[in-house]
């Protein structure tokens, strides 16, 4: 289901444009609106509909998941901390979904260039890059030493 924007909800913030993986969200020069340049390159991950604090981003849904005459809001409310989908279909049937939000705060994360440069001995880790600081374990994660006791699968 791409994604398409509500020109008159839009104030341009480029909070869909910073978020977008595959870059298809651009804020129109002429209009100063999000814009969906390339819907067919979408690839359905919603973070725009998520990010979008004015709730004017929406989705097209396909045939098979709402069939025509429906609609699919999704409305990010961070007083409450949640994402909410509506779906209305042409019945008059209405199904919602509400999520938590799990996203962290704009700018909490770390760049990659806060981080010290991994070592040689990194490189022969089974470790991801700063995982045991990110999970708190102290001391790293725990490995396989290569002995089994006899009788024990």
């Amino acid at each position: 289901m791409p994604t398409f924007v509500y020109m008159t909800s839009c104030d341009g913030c480029g909070h869909c444009v910073d978020i977008c993986p595959s870059d298809i969200m651009h804020i129109d020069p002429v209009t100063r609106r999000a814009v969906n340049i390339e819907p067919n390159f979408c690839w359905e991950c919603y973070s725009c509909v998520k990010a979008c604090p004015q709730n004017a981003i929406d989705v097209r849904g396909y045939a098979d998941f709402a069939p025509m005459g429906h609609s699919v809001r999704c409305l990010r409310e961070e007083e409450k901390g949640t994402i909410s989908w509506k779906l209305k279909f042409r019945d008059g049937r209405v199904k919602d979904f509400v999520s938590p939000i799990r996203t962290t705060p704009w700018g909490s994360i770390k760049a990659v260039t806060e981080y010290s440069a991994p070592s040689d001995a990194a490189f022969d880790s089974q470790e991801l890059a700063h995982e045991p600081e990110y999970l708190k374990i102290e001391g790293g994660l725990p490995t396989y030493s290569g002995k089994f006791k006899e009788g024990v699968v």
